[in-house]
């Protein structure tokens, strides 16, 4: 951490920035030669540092750590994915498909979430977009978050572009604003429209203005996307923006999104800028770094300014990562580059407890990889457009693209990815004049016995709603190893387990971690197998599914108070008999006095405005997700597992209305 100093040399006072362990060695030359006076001073130098170190140092949740020790103290939260301009490294030039507004989430919503993140250790929030300052109610929503500050957050910064600010500024600092980067990329206002694809330099230029002159803000960047041939040869200008201004210009490495059309031959890599920068300012030097900051830091003597790289493609940062994003339609996103996404809006929205909220956070956290794919590797089939990290945008896309494997469709709000006039047939009749009794049939049988589809050519569209659960029987190894608490206790009714069986549970466990976090990948596969029904079940045809949302919950309750249907429960009480989940006498007469059943339970809720129903969807993403688990554990636990009770248990929509199961057991 870097500290101001006063340093007093010929009767002259001189501020620099230097470390704390320096600044204590200051303290203690002083004290050489001054005696008491210096000694006293050096003591309220250590005294200072301390209570700012204090002050500053926030415990992060363990749910906010990932799996390589990266604490993550810094959420970016999208406000919409609307924008007033069309960046052409952020918007393909067929436009995107932006989500229903019922999808976005709320101003409470946005509040929640962000309390639920500081209350775990973020210190700093920044609202991205689209473009934020178009948001209804921004300059409120700055506030409510300018209220955490009780729960320790320390600032509270916004990207924009500029176009929409400079009257909204003065409140937005008012209400708690700390910092601000403006995006702007030329200083030429033809080539401003041919990269954004809209008119607006001037008024970039005077939000600029406004904000240098703002006293209340900590500090103004101004973010500039290098394109080789395109405005490479203006970052010298730019530079010299820096002599006179409080301002902060970073340069950003051109990089892949979905539509861009990027390529590396239009990246200028941050070390020949900077080589470029040096040949006309021979005295450029590096400046300290904030710690976790994306950016690398220079200052020219006598510039008021500074300027720094944010060498995504060439020089990445993931070692220091601490950034989390929460997109509009409020899924998770833990790294820019990867396609994964979690909804915490379902979550919210079906009623989740803020413990599971942090649960279903600390799993997408402890997935994120230690760094991104190379710049020829980075995912621009199944990400987001750049416009849409606050969003959701899924083209229609041909099944021969190939994909990685799991981790790519974690997105619960897709297009599915059938032609849009596909229609799907099943288990529906079409609705007549003649209400007399009719004889039970199968609907997708003929007049001769033959398999056969139905036709609904004459229905019309309307909503369509299902929502299906199920349960695995787990033992308690199984359990434990999913929701951390495996002890790993080696001693039975007082003795030592042979080591024989000791290693070979241990390998069991080893082998199960491998896979993955189970719950995770367990809710991919259900996605995933839920948009793939009509390719699982024969005489089903693809939907253009608007809306998927799996949750897996851990659940261990009293046999008695189970409900669980015959066989799942004899499997569960068998489990808690004596299998090698139950090791230990005292567990068993724990166990005999209350057996508990360990489960992992699977819901899974689906919509779309189509002819038929989505039963089969929900059915199918119930199924596979629960598969996924037993397949995950099968190397603790692969005879002892038990899957049942899935079921429909809500359906909206169609010729027979609404059904809601008033029980979940058999």
């Amino acid at each position: 951490m870097f500290r101001q100093v006063v340093v007093v040399s010929n009767n002259q006072r001189v501020s620099r920035y230097i470390g704390t362990s320096a600044a204590l060695g200051h303290a203690e030359v002083l004290s050489d030669v001054r005696g008491d006076a210096a000694r006293k001073l050096r003591n309220r130098a250590k005294d200072r540092i301390a209570d700012i170190d204090a002050k500053r140092r926030v415990a992060v949740s363990p749910f906010l750590v990932d799996t390589f020790n990266r604490q993550h103290n810094y959420l970016r939260i999208s406000l919409t994915e609307r924008c007033n301009l069309r960046c052409f490294y952020c918007m393909p030039s067929e436009g995107v498909e932006l989500s229903p507004p019922q999808h976005i989430l709320s101003d409470d919503e946005v509040i929640r979430l962000a309390t639920l993140f500081v209350k775990s250790g973020v210190t700093k929030i920044r609202l991205t977009g689209g473009e934020p300052t178009i948001r209804k109610g921004i300059v409120d929503i700055v506030g409510r978050l300018h209220e955490l500050r009780k729960y320790g957050l320390q600032s509270i910064g916004m990207t924009t572009n500029g176009i929409a600010l400079h009257r909204k500024l003065p409140a937005l600092v008012d209400n708690g604003l700390t910092h601000l980067n403006i995006s702007l990329d030329t200083l030429d206002p033809f080539k401003f429209e041919i990269m954004t694809r809209r008119m607006g330099h001037d008024a970039v230029l005077r939000s600029l203005e406004v904000a240098l002159k703002s006293e209340k803000l900590r500090s103004v960047k101004l973010n500039v996307v290098v394109v080789k041939g395109l405005n490479d040869h203006e970052v010298l200008d730019f530079v010299e923006m820096t002599k006179e201004s409080r301002l902060s210009v970073r340069f950003i490495e051109f990089m892949p999104f979905t539509g861009n059309k990027w390529d590396k031959a239009k990246m200028v890599p941050s070390s020949e800028l900077l080589s470029r920068i040096r040949a006309r300012y021979p005295t450029v030097h590096k400046a300290p770094d904030e710690l976790n900051d994306t950016a690398r830091s220079y200052m020219i003597p006598g510039h008021a300014g500074s300027f720094g790289f944010i060498s995504s493609m060439s020089d990445h940062f993931c070692s220091s990562c601490n950034r989390l994003r929460l997109t509009a339609d409020g899924q998770i996103k833990v790294c820019l580059f990867d396609a994964k996404e979690i909804s915490l809006r379902d979550e919210m929205r079906a009623g989740a407890s803020d413990s599971v909220l942090l649960g279903t956070i600390g799993r997408a956290v402890r997935g994120k990889q230690e760094k991104h794919a190379g710049m020829e590797d980075i995912d621009v089939v199944t990400n987001r457009p750049m416009i849409l990290i606050g969003g959701m945008h899924r083209l229609g896309l041909p099944r021969s693209i190939r994909r990685s494997p799991a981790m790519r469709f974690l997105d619960t709000n897709p297009a599915q990815r059938a032609h849009p006039t596909a229609v799907r047939c099943f288990s529906t009749t079409v609705a007549t004049g003649n209400t007399a009794p009719r004889t039970p049939r199968l609907t997708h049988v003929d007049d001769s016995g033959r398999p056969s589809m139905v036709d609904v050519t004459r229905k019309e569209p309307t909503s369509r709603v299902a929502s299906a659960s199920g349960r695995i029987v787990i033992p308690k190894i199984a359990y434990d190893l999913i929701t951390g608490e495996d002890d790993a206790n080696n001693e039975e009714g007082g003795r030592s387990i042979e080591a024989e069986e000791a290693t070979a549970l241990r390998k069991a466990k080893e082998k199960a971690r491998s896979k993955g976090d189970v719950l995770t990948v367990a809710q991919l596969a259900a996605i995933m197998g839920c948009k793939r029904t009509s390719e699982l079940i024969p005489l089903c045809h693809p939907l253009q599914l608007s809306h998927i949302s799996v949750t897996l919950h851990p659940e261990a309750v009293p046999l008695a108070r189970s409900g669980a249907d015959a066989s799942i429960a004899d499997a569960g009480h068998t489990f808690s008999a004596g299998t090698r989940s139950g090791i230990g006498k005292h567990q068993q007469q724990q166990q005999e006095q209350e057996p508990l059943v360990y489960s992992i339970v699977c819901r899974a809720t689906v919509s779309c405005e189509g002819k038929t129903g989505v039963e089969m969807e929900a059915l199918t993403a119930v199924s596979v997700g629960l598969l996924t688990v037993w397949d995950m554990l099968k190397a603790v636990a692969g005879k002892e597992m038990a899957i049942g009770e899935i079921m429909v248990t809500r359906k909206e929509g169609g010729m027979s209305g609404r059904f809601v199961r008033t029980t979940t057991h058999l």
